[in-house]
Formats: C-alpha cells, sequence, structure tokens
C-alpha cells in the first residue's frame, strides 16, 4: 500500500505541476512589484520576498508559507500566490525558512514568528498596516502560520502577534501520523516534538478566525486531519469554517490558492481584506 503522505506517487502529475508551479512565479515576478530576499533574521535562510499593489497605503499585509514536509521548496516557487493577495490590495510577503533535519521543528516556528514579527514593525515603510495582519500556509507550512496565532501546550504565553484571519490549506495538525510515514528516518520527529507542536493540542488566540480548504481528492489523512482540527478549534470557542475544494489534490490545490476566480483564490482575497 503506498504511503498517504507519500505525495509524489499519488499525484499522477506531479512534476507538471511543479513546472507550472515555477513558470507561473517566473510570470508574477515579471509582472508585480516586488522586492526579494529581504532579510528578517540573522539566519542566511531568514529571508522573503514582498509583492505589492502599484500605490500600497495602509494596505493589510498578508504572509504565506509554503510547505514541503518541513524538510524541503523554497519560496521562490511560490510567487504566484500573491496574485490574488495583490489583486486585493493587500501586500504578500512570501516567506523562506531554514529546512529540517537542520534544524528541529521550534526553530522553525520561531522564524516565522519572527518574520510576522519583522513585518509587523516594518509595515510603514512599505504602505502596509501592521494592524491587518494576515495569514496562510499549505501543507507543513499550514503547520506553521497556524502557531503565528497559537501556543504550545509548555509555551506560557500566546505570540505577540496582531494576526487577524488564518487560512490553513491541506496541512498537518497532529503529527503522530508522520512518525509512522516515510518521512520520518529524516525528519526524526521525537516523542517530545509530536506533543509540543500537533496544533490539535495547542492553545489559540481569543476571537481567532481559522478556515480550512482540503482538497477533494487528497489522501484520507488530510482531511481527517482537517476535520480534527475543525472540531479542537471549535471546542475552544474559534471561529472556523471549513472548505472542500472539489477535485484539487494535494498539490493542484496550491494552484488554486494562487488563482483569482478559483473558490480558494476567493477564500485567500476575502482572509486578506479582512
Amino acid at each position: 500500500m503506498t504511503d498517504p503522505f507519500l505525495i509524489r506517487a499519488l499525484v499522477p502529475n506531479y512534476e507538471a505541476i511543479r513546472e507550472a508551479y515555477r513558470q507561473r512565479s517566473d510570470a508574477t515576478r515579471a509582472t508585480l512589484r516586488h522586492h526579494l530576499d529581504l532579510q528578517y533574521g540573522p539566519h542566511p535562510d531568514e529571508r522573503l520576498d514582498l509583492f505589492l499593489p502599484n500605490r500600497a497605503e495602509g494596505a493589510p499585509v498578508h504572509i504565506f508559507v509554503h510547505g514541503g514536509y518541513w524538510r524541503a521548496n523554497v519560496k521562490e516557487d511560490y510567487a504566484y500566490v500573491a496574485e490574488p493577495i495583490v489583486a486585493a490590495g493587500g501586500i504578500a510577503a512570501i516567506v523562506e525558512y531554514t529546512l529540517m533535519p537542520k534544524v528541529r521543528l521550534a526553530t522553525l516556528v520561531d522564524q516565522v514568528r519572527r518574520a510576522a514579527r519583522w513585518l509587523v514593525a516594518q509595515a510603514g515603510e512599505f504602505g502596509g498596516d501592521a494592524e491587518r495582519l494576515s495569514a496562510s500556509g499549505h501543507s507543513a507550512g499550514g503547520h506553521l502560520a497556524f502557531y503565528l496565532a497559537a501556543a504550545a501546550p509548555h509555551e506560557a504565553e500566546l505570540p505577540d502577534i496582531p494576526l487577524q484571519s488564518l487560512l490553513l490549506v491541506s496541512g498537518l495538525y497532529d503529527l503522530d501520523p508522520i512518525t509512522r510515514s516515510f518521512l520520518q528516518p529524516e525528519l526524526g520527529l521525537t516523542a517530545e516534538e509530536v506533543t509540543e507542536w500537533s496544533p490539535v493540542a495547542a492553545r489559540v488566540a481569543n476571537g481567532m478566525r481559522f478556515e480550512l480548504a482540503v482538497g477533494e481528492v487528497e489522501s484520507a489523512p488530510f482531511r481527517e486531519q482537517a476535520e480534527r482540527l475543525a472540531a479542537w478549534l471549535s471546542g475552544q470557542g474559534s471561529t472556523t469554517e471549513q472548505r472542500m475544494i472539489d477535485g484539487a489534490d494535494h498539490m493542484s490545490i496550491v494552484l488554486d490558492l494562487g488563482t483569482r476566480g478559483t473558490k480558494l483564490g476567493g477564500m485567500l482575497e476575502k482572509c486578506v481584506g479582512g
């Protein structure tokens, strides 16, 4: 039986979709106003790309965190996700982070939070409004983006980040099944990491709005994890909306996210606009 987390084996046109990511991102960089490789922290990997509307003044700021099971992919392949964000009048920040197993999960969470704090501090410099901050993430990026608005069980306080809304796409919210997947030899997740960094055990900010999306033809774990997180969040009193994206798999769903006029592209624009 195929490992349900082995996306390359489950998506027949995997390589074609990856190439579409790259081509669309090249086109985005050629058409949208941007600033590339802005350093948000001291580590060389702590960089982000900004994409801006032609006139940005008091614009909402949106953070996107890419997936890759915490150990693969680069921000450059996801520039196209900026298109619906900029179309909604927002500033898009596509964030890079260090890949596992060079560092552990706690470092990745810290890096994404550091990027958000940098954006809040610098928002006025590029025409953004620090009080209109939102975020999204896909797969492992959804896991990392979640912790912009949540605290792990061992953390005494919630992050001091003024996030207004969060869109999580095909995310990973319970890490225990990962330890029994093809990923475990590379990631080496510990029992402590599973306990500390599974979103279904986290505390979330009061009044936070969460939107969850998952593809109709994704493997069972992704649909199950979205349902589990939605139930967990509802139990904590959070406003949660869950959507199934018709015909989408774990790869094509990101193309939908970065395309205006799709259901998911519309959800992203709504998230940006608050």
